[in-house]
């Protein structure tokens, strides 16, 4: 069996900056009231008269780690793009993405599982080159929330939360050598529970009611912009994301206290102070995003691996912990020799 490393890490933010004080002119919230809730002072939001798309920004974070990883677009054998904001509903945002790369021919496929989709694509990629099928997988997050959401005052306990922006990470095959100092993926862990779907969903457009999928009713009824029960969020979000990253621990016979950094999903900085604090994590090894960048969702994480990666948190030989929990209920985690 295969090994799977991670060869180099890219991201992109989009140049136009929101911050509280922006949003304060489109809507009654305040600076304050973001802040105390979520930890956020800003975001990085697309300008919308542009014809910019989320294979867009999934093209930039891409073409960084190529040129980091020192791979060519044409030794790649698979494509996997995680994202809950496509260009199209179909077909897949992948699609758009190998066009835009020039790679014809290798398989591009979607990932649909929100702010834990990177892990789940993770995972597949890992699957493929352990068992031989693929030798170098590009893999991205991206999202482009801005253009879906209600920036009125009605949809402000959303609207204040997201980002848009681009992470990747390119993965080849390695030969085992040295399980435990080898850089490699060690394991990787994934959860649903999808009683709880409609906590935070977006309801149209879809197909599984009565009539067309798009009416004026169901125009008027906000149903096309995310909705979210906060409270259930928060309170599933900080039992299982401590859950994931346990069972990733004893998976591989080591301590919270042996990890070197936690790279998290940033929804909301509450909800990582509850987790760091109840697992008794040093602040000091928890890279953060969320105040610049608010939640990116299936980007998050390796936008976060990458900033780490350039501001030397995220050095070789370290032992790195990724977790995260989201719409679905999805959840999951990995473990990482850098």
């Amino acid at each position: 069996m295969m090994f799977s490393k991670i060869l180099g890490t890219g991201s992109y933010l989009p140049p136009q900056v929101l911050t509280n004080k922006d949003l304060e002119q489109i809507m009654d919230t305040s600076d304050e009231w973001i802040q105390q809730r979520t930890g956020i002072k800003e975001r990085h939001w697309v300008d919308e008269n542009l014809f910019i798309g989320t294979s867009d920004l999934a093209l930039e974070a891409a073409k960084k780690a190529l040129a980091t990883a020192g791979v060519e677009k044409d030794q790649l054998d698979m494509i996997i793009l995680a994202t809950l904001s496509p260009d199209h509903e179909f077909p897949g945002t992948a699609c758009f993405l190998q066009a835009k790369l020039d790679t014809p021919g290798i398989p591009a496929l979607d990932i649909r599982q929100q702010c834990t989709g990177f892990i789940y694509g993770l995972s597949v990629a890992d699957q493929f080159i352990k068992t031989g099928t693929y030798k170098t997988i590009l893999l991205v997050g991206a999202e482009l929330h801005s253009k879906g959401l209600d920036k009125t005052t009605n949809g402000r306990d959303v609207a204040v939360l997201f980002g848009d922006g681009a992470g990747a990470i390119v993965i080849t095959a390695a030969d085992r050598i040295n399980n435990n100092e080898q850089s490699h993926i060690l394991s990787t862990h994934l959860h649903a529970d999808g009683r709880y779907a409609k906590e935070l969903w977006v309801q149209y457009p879809g197909l599984a009611e009565p009539g067309p999928r798009v009416t004026q009713k169901k125009i008027k009824s906000g149903g096309f912009f995310p909705r979210m029960n906060g409270r259930m969020v928060f309170t599933h979000a900080v039992k299982r994301i401590p859950e994931a990253l346990m069972e990733a621990a004893d998976k591989n016979g080591v301590k919270i206290s042996d990890i070197d950094l936690f790279v998290l999903h940033q929804a909301n900085a509450r909800i990582n102070e509850m987790i760091v604090k109840h697992m008794n994590i040093p602040t000091q090894k928890v890279f953060n995003t969320i105040e610049m960048l608010g939640n990116t969702t299936a980007a998050t994480i390796p936008i976060g691996l990458d900033h780490a990666v350039k501001a030397n948190k995220l050095r070789s030989g370290m032992l790195v912990a990724i977790a995260a929990f989201g719409s679905g209920f999805t959840w999951g985690s990995a473990l990482i020799r850098w």
